[in-house]
């Protein structure tokens, strides 16, 4: 094992499968034995069981779909903001002296703390869930855009306003496509941020989705939903990271052959 010198792409799989063999043989091993109470803690094969019977019986499809098209909306709109914010403070100081203050602020409140005056402000329809998900993620993503920003290099822009480019088209033209892929990979980063929230955002006067699922398990012990539930959540934000890798090396190919 060497500093900073990549593994084959063999010796990758073999590792990242290897890990979940372990994680699941373990609690195999502590289900078969005993080490666990079985009602809190079902053993795997239950769980993946319970994942399919939601499926075909108690039409978890639509919960699924619907806890997607909240995290992509909510995701979106938060992007639709954070994007030309972040660009626009990274580039003009002026402007980041203002926004700044306001967004570090702002960066160290809760989301969850929100829920109560989000209710009292639009009820309890989709709005205050997508309000959730939205303020989990806008302030952390907007100050990430504008250091990636910030990060873009001075020769470039340099160069750019000696050959006679006025601010826009050295915004438009040069910081904008350097800071690209750094874009991509913040909101990649933030996206996972806003499955994390969720659960708390369908906990709330919500009878749809995968938290609403979860917590009308909680009510009657049913903790294989519940972990049924968790596996969902996290193999969606694993096919949706997949899919930002993706999408990233194919827009950006030359960063892939520079590593």
């Amino acid at each position: 094992m060497q500093v900073r010198v990549p593994v084959s792409r063999r010796q990758g799989l073999i590792s990242a499968f290897g890990i979940w063999f372990l994680f699941f043989g373990v609690w195999i091993l502590a289900s078969s034995l005993g080490w666990v109470n079985p009602i809190l803690v079902p053993p795997p094969g239950q769980v993946f069981a319970t994942i399919i019977r939601l499926f075909a019986e108690q039409d978890f499809g639509s919960d699924v779909m619907i806890s997607i098209f909240r995290v992509l909306i909510a995701f979106a709109l938060a992007c639709a903001v954070a994007v030309p914010l972040g660009v626009a403070m990274g580039a003009f100081p002026a402007i980041n002296a203002v926004i700044a203050p306001f967004v570090s602020a702002w960066r160290y409140l809760p989301a969850p703390s929100f829920i109560p005056i989000l209710l009292m402000w639009f009820g309890t329809g989709e709005t205050p869930k997508l309000a959730l998900l939205f303020l989990g993620v806008i302030f952390f993503l907007v100050t990430l855009i504008a250091d990636h920003t910030r990060e873009v290099r001075k020769e470039l822009i340099e160069t750019a306003m000696t050959l006679g480019a006025n601010r826009w088209v050295t915004v438009f033209q040069v910081m904008l496509p350097a800071v690209l892929p750094n874009i991509l990979i913040a909101m990649r980063q933030m996206l996972a941020v806003v499955w994390t929230y969720l659960v708390i955002a369908e906990i709330v006067a919500s009878t749809t989705g995968i938290g609403a699922m979860m917590m009308r398990a909680r009510r009657f012990l049913h903790t294989d939903e519940i972990l049924a539930g968790i596996i969902v959540i996290g193999a969606l934000g694993m096919a949706f990271d997949v899919g930002f890798a993706y999408l990233h090396r194919r827009l950006f190919p030359y960063l892939e052959e520079k590593r």
